[in-house]
């Protein structure tokens, strides 16, 4: 069985910064992996339906950026809580809070997806009611509704994969992830025409695929020896770590959600152009790009998460300083790298997604903002991960706030709109919001105290101790009984207090 890579003893000083860039090694290069087989199970259903017509992928692909951004952004946001959480109880050696959490975040992960799905079941009328075509909101009211199972399975594997990541179990994710992605083409490919399913055959199979790694996972968790210390019991005691987990959860969805959604509206306003099919065609190619992209700098954020929450919880704030001083050094090694050689391929680029010598030249003039936007969503995926595994959320939420919606989206409406920098002038604002928002990052992190943000965290925890110890005892108090020769009237609150301890 695979053990824990942060389960073997080390000295608690500070690490050999070779020896730091080899753990989040172990831990990144899995998780890109894993990160693309996930995402490929919605991009393989996308492309199965689109070869149905024209109408077909046009459902799909509204439904699905309208399900990623009202759904799936929401839970994968959340779960990133559990990164603060759970990294920190397992550095501090309470492994089994880790299964304590991972329950808290499935039940409350649940709880959100019963409004979500009441407006996935509207998802027609809502589109129509924005001006899209009535057949084409048809098709993705459709495929939004035959998704929904895959909306539940996707809350349990989000927790269930922060459960994994946090003890550097990356093998079990690794595993499931690639299995699950070949089961699904096929099975994906034999709904939509062997079964002639269409799109609903689609949705449906990344529901399977979905449940499929969540049982593989559980199954894992049940039976295997590397998850017995953090292996634990259902119990009432977990819907007492609600508020803890929403203390980060929320602010780590809002995180998530604005940075997501300012990309989205990228594509929205490229639609408000003279010539949109261009604009929107040389925008997506953009963004696709940087999506393929940006599976590497998260692989290494989400290992720098791991790392310095779980020195913060062993209480070894020299190995959290070493741990982001070791991610940055990746990250910065893998941005200049990537953005050198996609400058180098600017006039072969656009030929990767049409043969139009028109968009081809566009992607050829974007290529450099593009290439810079690479370095800039590197540096901000690292410092991300910093902040959860830090708990700084909700900070990191009202940077994302000023950088995208105060700087990046209204700088961009005024290049775009104004100046008629057109596309050129949205890609321009929405990278000066990134780059603000790495700035920000960066600064934060520099200036972090870490011996005031250990002690903070283990201010917190105790305080968070007793609360647990203490409010179900207080609560009892309020329906204890007197004696048999006092009525209730009499009894003061302080001698009942007396009384019952």
């Amino acid at each position: 069985m695979e053990e824990a890579l942060l389960l073997v003893p080390e000295d608690k000083g500070c690490c050999g910064l070779g020896k730091e860039i080899k753990k989040l090694s172990y831990i990144a290069a899995p998780m890109v992996v894993v990160s693309v087989s996930q995402n490929l199970l919605q991009v393989v259903s996308v492309m199965m339906a689109g070869h149905l017509g024209e109408l077909s992928l046009s459902g799909v692909a509204i439904a699905s950026s309208f399900t990623n951004v009202t759904g799936f952004s929401l839970l994968f946001g959340m779960a990133g809580g559990l990164e603060t959480l759970c990294g920190q109880a397992y550095g501090a050696e309470q492994y089994k809070k880790l299964g304590s959490y991972t329950y808290c975040s499935i039940i409350s992960l649940i709880f959100v997806c019963f409004p979500v799905s009441l407006l996935w079941m509207f998802v027609e009328k809502i589109l129509i009611m924005m001006g899209q075509d009535p057949l084409v909101s048809s098709e993705a009211g459709k495929y939004s509704i035959w998704l929904l199972p895959a909306l539940l399975a996707y809350a349990i594997l989000q927790s269930l994969i922060r459960y994994f990541l946090t003890q550097g179990l990356i093998l079990p994710m690794l595993l499931s992830s690639c299995a699950t992605l070949c089961f699904h083409v096929p099975l994906c490919w034999a709904l939509v025409y062997k079964f002639e399913l269409g799109t609903t055959g689609a949705a449906l199979s990344i529901g399977f695929s979905y449940w499929l790694t969540v049982i593989f996972l559980v199954i894992y968790i049940q039976y295997s020896s590397a998850c017995d210390k953090t292996r634990v019991s259902f119990s009432l005691d977990v819907f007492r770590s609600i508020p803890e987990f929403f203390r980060f959860g929320f602010p780590s969805a809002v995180m998530s959600c604005l940075e997501w959604w300012s990309f989205e509206l990228l594509i929205l306003f490229s639609g408000l152009l003279p010539n949109s099919k261009l604009e929107t065609s040389v925008l997506s190619i953009c963004l696709t790009t940087m999506s393929l992209h940006y599976f590497i700098p998260y692989g290494v954020g989400a290992a720098a998460s791991t790392r310095v929450s779980n020195e913060l919880g062993a209480g070894n704030p020299r190995g959290a300083k070493a741990a982001v001083l070791a991610a940055t050094m990746i990250a910065a090694v893998e941005a200049i790298s990537v953005s050198t050689i996609l400058f180098s391929c600017r006039s072969v680029l656009g030929y990767a997604y049409s043969n139009e010598k028109e968009i081809v030249d566009y992607v050829t003039r974007i290529t450099p903002l593009l290439s810079f936007s690479v370095i800039m969503d590197s540096v901000q995926a690292v410092f991300s991960g910093v902040a959860r595994g830090t708990g700084s959320q909700r900070l990191a939420a009202f940077v994302n706030l000023g950088a995208y919606y105060l700087v990046g989206l209204p700088l961009a409406l005024v290049l775009c709109f104004m100046l008629q920098l057109r596309g050129m002038g949205l890609w321009a604002g929405i990278l000066a919001g990134t780059t603000t928002q790495a700035l920000f990052y960066a600064l934060i992190t520099s200036f972090t105290n870490w011996q005031k943000k250990l002690r903070l965290e283990k201010g917190y925890l105790r305080g968070l101790t007793l609360v647990r110890v203490f409010l179900p005892k207080l609560c009892i108090l309020l329906v204890i009984r007197p004696t048999h020769t006092q009525t209730r009237e009499t009894v003061s609150p302080l001698k009942r207090i007396y009384i019952y301890i």
